[in-house]
């Protein structure tokens, strides 16, 4: 039987990102996101749902989150689900939780920063270096019957 583990969220961060670092070097980032689910009912009251989840972000790309993202800002993730299960230190029942483990992550929002200063933006993708994916980038077609570029008509 196939299977297909796969989810896309956009939300906004609820607290600071906590970054930590394996034993190895590699970086782990851990957030918590708040999605809103906005609609209205049948009499026309807007209602509106809050869910949160926690996200886990690996490599280079758990060091920029961690560097530029705070609590409220939006952020969109795509990643796959994870269960996490343990034994409850206090009771002995078995726990267990669902959470998610970023593959890809994209910063939104003006790119300004909590103090006003806006500054340029970090590549928030996944860096070759960090074990994550990368897709490459499409090239536009080539137009064969152009003609080559003369210098005179550079416009600068």
């Amino acid at each position: 039987m196939a299977s297909f583990n796969k989810v896309i969220l956009m939300g906004n961060l609820t607290r600071d990102p906590e970054l930590k670092y394996t034993p190895k070097g590699t970086a782990i980032a851990k957030i918590g996101l708040a999605v809103n689910r906005v609609w209205r009912t049948d009499t026309g009251e807007q209602r509106e749902e809050v869910t949160f989840v926690d996200v886990d972000i690996f490599g280079r790309t758990a060091e920029n989150v961690g560097q530029y993202m705070r609590k409220g800002r939006p952020i969109l993730i795509e990643g796959r689900l994870k269960l996490d299960q343990w034994d409850d230190k206090n009771t002995g029942q078995k726990r267990s939780r669902m959470g998610v483990v970023a593959e890809t992550v994209q910063f939104l929002g003006s790119g300004q920063r909590d103090d006003g200063d806006s500054g340029p933006r970090p590549d928030s993708g996944p860096r070759p270096d960090s074990g994550q994916r990368t897709s490459p980038r499409p090239t536009p077609p080539a137009d064969d019957d152009a003609p080559p570029p003369d210098d005179d008509d550079v416009p600068f």
